[in-house]
Parts: C-alpha cells; sequence; structure tokens
C-alpha cells in the first residue's frame, strides 16, 4: 500500500545535512545512466561508479546522468561535492518524503517532484520521488529505485533526435521529463476514474463491506495524489519566474503549458474526489434504505401477529365459564377468525401500499 503519511519522526535528532537513508527501498546495486548529445551525436553508457560519469559533465554537450537508488549516500556526497550542492539539498534528495519544490542557486537549480504508477494487479497507486538538479549544460536526476520510470519516451526521442530535444538545452530537457511525469498522472487518474466508474453501480446495487474497503482506498488514493499535486502549481509558477541564467527565455512558454496541466490534473483530482466522497454517501443511503426495508417487513409481520397474539391469549385463559369453550367447532372458529384478521390486515397494507 502506499504511505499516506510520511514518517518524518526518524528524522528526530539528525544533525542538519546529514545523509542518513530513512525509508529508501534498498537494492543490489545503483544504476546509473549517462547520455550525451548535441543536435548531431549522442553517446550512452551506464555504470555502476558515478566518478566515470561526472567528468563528461566539463565538456560542451548536454549531458543528463540518471541515477536510480538513493540507498548509497556516498554517491549523492560525491555528487554533491563534484556542483558544490548545499548539504540541505543532499539531504533532501536522500529524505524522500519531500513536497514538490523549487530551491534555486547560483550554480544549480534543485527541483523535487512526484511520479506517480498504477500498479494494475493491487489497483492502487504507487509514488516515487524524482529528484532534479539543474546545472550549466547537464542534468541529473535521482530515482528511488530501479523499479522504472515514465522517461522511456524521452530517452527514444533523444535516441532518434527527433523534434526540438537535441537542439535545446539542459533546461528544455528538464521540462521534458517533468512533461512526462505529468503526462503520467493523467494515466494514473484514467485507470483510477475506470474503477470509480465500475463501482458507482455497484454500490447502489448491491453496496457491501467489500465495495466500501474498495471506494475507502480510491478516496486515500486521491487525497495522496492532491497533497502532491497542489504544490506543483507554486513549482513552476515559480519556474516561469525564475531570472536564472539556467533558464532560458525560450523555455518559459514550455513550463507555462506544464502549469496547465498541473491545473487540470487538479481539477480532475477534486472532480474524482467528490465522485468518491458521493459514492461512500450513496452507499450509506443505500444501506439505510435497506435496513429500512427489513424493519418495514418485520414491523407488517409484527403487525398482523398482535391480533392474532391477543386472540390465542384469550383463549388459552383457563377461566371455567368461558362459554365458548364447549362449542363443538370453537376452535376452527377461532382459526378461521384469526386468518381472516390477518388477510383483512393484509390487504389494507397493500391498498396504503406499505408492502
Amino acid at each position: 500500500m502506499p504511505k499516506y503519511i510520511s514518517k518524518q519522526a526518524k528524522k528526530a535528532g539528525l544533525l542538519p545535512g546529514s545523509l542518513t537513508v530513512i525509508d529508501t527501498p534498498k537494492q543490489s546495486s545503483v544504476q546509473i545512466q549517462a547520455m550525451q548529445y548535441d543536435k548531431d551525436h549522442i553517446y550512452e553508457s551506464t555504470v555502476t561508479d558515478i566518478n566515470t560519469v561526472l567528468p563528461l559533465a566539463d565538456n560542451n554537450l548536454i549531458t543528463w546522468i540518471n541515477i536510480d537508488g538513493l540507498h548509497d549516500p556516498a554517491i549523492v556526497k560525491t555528487v554533491g561535492d563534484c556542483f558544490n550542492v548545499h548539504p540541505l539539498i543532499l539531504e533532501d534528495i536522500v529524505h524522500v518524503e519531500q513536497r514538490p519544490k523549487m530551491e534555486e542557486f547560483d550554480s544549480h537549480i534543485y527541483i523535487v517532484v512526484k511520479m506517480f504508477t498504477f500498479n494494475e494487479d493491487k489497483k492502487y497507486i504507487e509514488s516515487e520521488q524524482v529528484s532534479f538538479l539543474l546545472c550549466k549544460n547537464c542534468l541529473i536526476t535521482f530515482q528511488e529505485s530501479i523499479s522504472g520510470d515514465c522517461f522511456d519516451l524521452v530517452r527514444s526521442h533523444l535516441r532518434a533526435g527527433k523534434g526540438h530535444l537535441r537542439k535545446a538545452g539542459a533546461d528544455y530537457l528538464a521540462y521534458s521529463l517533468m512533461d512526462a511525469i505529468i503526462d503520467n498522472y493523467f494515466v494514473v487518474l484514467e485507470k483510477l476514474g475506470e474503477i470509480a466508474d465500475q463501482f458507482e453501480d455497484a454500490m447502489i446495487d448491491a453496496p457491501n463491506s467489500v465495495k466500501l474497503a474498495t471506494v475507502h482506498r480510491l478516496k486515500q488514493d486521491m487525497l495522496f495524489m492532491r497533497k502532491s499535486v497542489w504544490p506543483l502549481r507554486e513549482l513552476l509558477s515559480r519556474v516561469q519566474r525564475s531570472d536564472s541564467d539556467l533558464i532560458d527565455a525560450s523555455s518559459e512558454q514550455y513550463f507555462q503549458d506544464l502549469y496547465d496541466h498541473a491545473i487540470q490534473i487538479i481539477d480532475t483530482i477534486e472532480s474524482l474526489r467528490d465522485m468518491m466522497m458521493s459514492m461512500l454517501d450513496i452507499y450509506i443511503t443505500s444501506m439505510s434504505h435497506r435496513l429500512n426495508e427489513v424493519m418495514k417487513v418485520l414491523t407488517i409481520i409484527a403487525t398482523i401477529f398482535m391480533p392474532l397474539t391477543f386472540i390465542a391469549g384469550v383463549y388459552g385463559m383457563n377461566f371455567g365459564y368461558m362459554p365458548e369453550l364447549k362449542w363443538h367447532f370453537g376452535y376452527f372458529m377461532v382459526l378461521g377468525l384469526m386468518f381472516l384478521t390477518a388477510m383483512t390486515m393484509l390487504i389494507f397494507f397493500k391498498r396504503k401500499k406499505w408492502m
């Protein structure tokens, strides 16, 4: 299940800038991918030693270094030493429960966003923090694990030399990767919307505790995404207003497009969240209606048997001088009276449309 509440208490007592790994998935090795390119050439490599790819950032090519796995703080510290990154930024990279934000410095810009994927088997969303370190002609991305990402289309465009990507700088590469993350939000929301549509009719026809648990989990997913997406507006707004030399003026229009997408995603999340709330109301209403129907049936049965019980109680008394006790057909007459009383009450209830 996704973590809806971050466990920041584990950081208590640590010195500021400590690179202590907290709640980061462990894996056998850190995978480091490097891509260098210009409009005419592209070079790729996959290594396990960060020191073999950091020197690549000193040439005139655009360099993208993607680091999958944060369980080795030494790699993060090496990157920080190479690019003179503040220790608090390195701490934010390792501690993966950050809200989306942007921090500007003279030599680099730090951006953190959440990447969501939909688990098809278990039908819930999974999140992963992605940190961007934008430097001159270089972009370094940090991911929590090597389980995969949504950057394959960007890699394909780089290899094929399509569009504006190979001709632009590292800031446009950062935009392209963030665009891939935000576009994937639409995919996740579409999956959640399909599940919500399936359960909306089911909650009316046959509400039960299993469906209620599913709707409650979907509601938690919506709240979790809302918490992660809302700060994107401020982040993207800051990027557009940035005076940093690392972001070219020509890229501002692209980040404006990302801002528009973020607003659309927020509207979609709010709509799905309202749908989840209405489905919970439908469940409560349906269960109340079913309970009322059961109580109505039980009340009708009890009402019918009340006069029958009275008659049976009267003739069950053991007084010696009751006039009907000696009647030859008295037993059958009392049964007939009870049957006639019950039928009269049923016809009355039917005409009143109480049943």
